[in-house]
């Protein structure tokens, strides 16, 4: 009696990442293509990693979401989760430097704690985070296709939570 085929391996599990891969990412097939499409291949003699500005933006960002939580505790509860994300990308973009350098250590320190800024309300986060909302969608295009879907993923984390925040009051 002959025992059959033999058992079929499971399929691989769809993470995240693997959608983003296969272009399936945005609701729609393939989108991510011509995103991906326009990226830069790998160089790093180029000048300085083009993600240094980013890290800097995110800890800025969360030190100024530090002041304003500082300053209005209320605000805890909703900016608390964004200050936690752009620590995060922070640490994340520092690795990503840092595996480019074939470096362990970030290639960027971590800025000094600051006293409290001036001007340091829930206007001046929401102007922040869609600036870096901006400045990251801007840089997905020019970077490596391996660094694209962190820097996208930065640029997509602080577009919602631009939309979350609300659009800044202008006076």
């Amino acid at each position: 009696m002959h025992p059959g085929p033999p058992p079929r391996p499971a399929a691989p599990r769809l993470t995240r990442r693997r959608a983003l891969s296969l272009g399936l990412a945005a609701g729609g097939l393939g989108l991510a293509a011509p995103v991906l499409a326009g990226c830069a291949a790998a160089s790093s003699d180029d000048g300085p990693d083009p993600l240094i500005p980013l890290v800097t933006r995110a800890r800025s960002d969360a030190a100024l979401v530090t002041a304003v939580i500082t300053a209005d505790p209320s605000l805890t509860g909703q900016l608390d989760p964004l200050r936690s994300a752009r620590t995060d990308h922070a640490t994340a973009l520092e690795q990503e430097i840092a595996r480019v350098a074939g470096t362990t250590a970030p290639a960027t320190p971590a800025p000094a704690p600051t006293a409290p800024q001036a001007g340091a309300d829930l206007d001046a986060v929401r102007q922040a985070v869609a600036d870096a909302a901006r400045e990251a969608a801007g840089l997905v295009g020019s970077v490596p296709t391996a660094r694209a879907g962190l820097v996208g993923s930065v640029a997509a984390c602080c577009a919602a939570y631009t939309t979350v925040l609300g659009a800044p009051q202008t006076s």
